[in-house]
């Protein structure tokens, strides 16, 4: 079942963030959003867009319907607003009475420079801190080019630099494609580039990472590797992907995106599982994961508990005692949405996203905190201020 495409929507507005949508082939898809949105002001716009839309004509319009609103965004593997939807462009706007946002450019991510990065990150928070000393309530999101293949290295830097601030972030993505990845900042188009934005809130919030998976008792070790380009050649000294379809009892020949999304492979990192999942098989029977792998590495299977009851937990979950979230920033792996598809579970999962005010994108990764990871959904709860 393929995710729905959804139609042009009404506005969905609450007195802290209001959201937008519009199909990828809108004449005029920027000022349709801004409309949606209404008049703001907006400290930031983010823009979610599928990679069927023309990102550079959608750039090109941008000022003259955002005006000198901060506008950031991605490329998505698949877009959420009223539940999974692919072929529009999702906007969230974090309207200026309740957030203040300062968005720091990675723009090369070939030559990070630690110590400046740092610097930069330190100073971004401070202005924040300094221009809202009221607003006790902080978080930063991250977008990244989700072919880059820096993911872990990033995440781990900026964490050094964060300091108490909770991070989540996601890869951008292009479909099923893996071809091509974009971000973008104001009207500029990017790649091998991150976004780090910092916001600053009167809103509680809770940042959030949840899988559904529980490793099995079935192992396998990682002896050949290329981990600059995330494959792995050779698993228990065998050719990794008929390795992998062994003890799955599966054909290496029927080995598919569905296979790796439902029959997952995790790594033990402290006390928690973290996934590795595999992307796909290549020419030469190799496998290529979507996040770092080396030799050595062990690797257990997981097998998925029910993706719509552990997503409805989840997500109940969020409510505490500052009452339900009114809204949820959430970035979530396409892997998600693929074995959504295979168990036909996409309308249960969409109407669990649209029920909870999830807004967001399918991604090819998640960031939590130091870690890139994958088959996740993360994101932040925001709750009404003074709640």
């Amino acid at each position: 079942m393929q995710a729905r495409r959804a139609p042009h929507r009404r506005l969905r507005a609450d007195p802290v963030t209001r959201s937008a949508q519009v199909h990828a082939g809108h004449p005029f898809p920027a000022r349709a959003l801004s409309e949606q949105l209404g008049r703001g002001p907006f400290s930031l716009v983010t823009l979610f867009v599928s990679p069927d839309v023309n990102l550079d004509l959608l750039l090109e319009r941008m000022k003259r319907s955002f005006g000198d609103t901060p506008v950031i965004g991605c490329t998505t593997s698949g877009e959420i607003r009223d539940g999974y939807a692919d072929g529009t462009i999702v906007a969230l706007g974090l309207t200026k009475d309740h957030f203040a946002t300062e968005t720091v450019l990675i723009d090369d991510l070939g030559r990070l420079d630690p110590q400046t990065l740092i610097r930069e990150l330190s100073r971004s928070r401070q202005r924040l801190s300094d221009s809202h000393p009221n607003w006790q309530y902080e978080f930063a999101f991250l977008l990244v080019d989700g072919l880059s293949l820096k993911e872990d290295e990033l995440a781990a830097l900026l964490s050094a630099g964060l300091g108490p601030v909770p991070l989540f972030g996601g890869s951008a993505g292009d479909g099923t494609r893996f071809q091509s990845t974009w971000l973008f900042h104001k009207e500029r188009k990017l790649n091998n580039a991150a976004l780090l934005t910092f916001v600053r809130t009167d809103c509680p919030i809770r940042v959030f990472n949840f899988d559904h998976l529980v490793p099995s008792a079935q192992r396998m070790v990682v002896t050949e590797a290329d981990p600059d380009r995330r494959i792995v050649r050779q698993i228990n000294a065998e050719p990794a992907a008929r390795e992998y379809a062994r003890l799955l009892g599966r054909d290496p020949d029927q080995l598919s995106r569905f296979t790796f999304a439902a029959h997952p492979v995790v790594v033990r990192i402290g006390d928690r599982h973290h996934v590795r999942a595999i992307q796909q098989v290549d020419a030469n029977g190799d496998l290529v994961f979507f996040s770092a792998i080396d030799e050595g590495v062990v690797l257990t299977l997981a097998e998925p508990r029910d993706m719509v009851e552990h997503l409805s937990s989840s997500l109940d979950g969020l409510t505490g005692p500052s009452g339900k979230p009114q809204t949820i920033l959430a970035f979530d792996c396409i892997l998600r949405k693929l074995e959504a598809e295979q168990k036909q579970m996409v309308g249960q999962i969409s109407n669990l996203l649209q029920q909870h005010q999830v807004v967001g994108f399918s991604t090819y990764g998640e960031q939590y905190g130091a870690m890139h990871v994958n088959q996740t959904i993360t994101g932040v709860a925001i709750y009404p201020p003074g709640s």
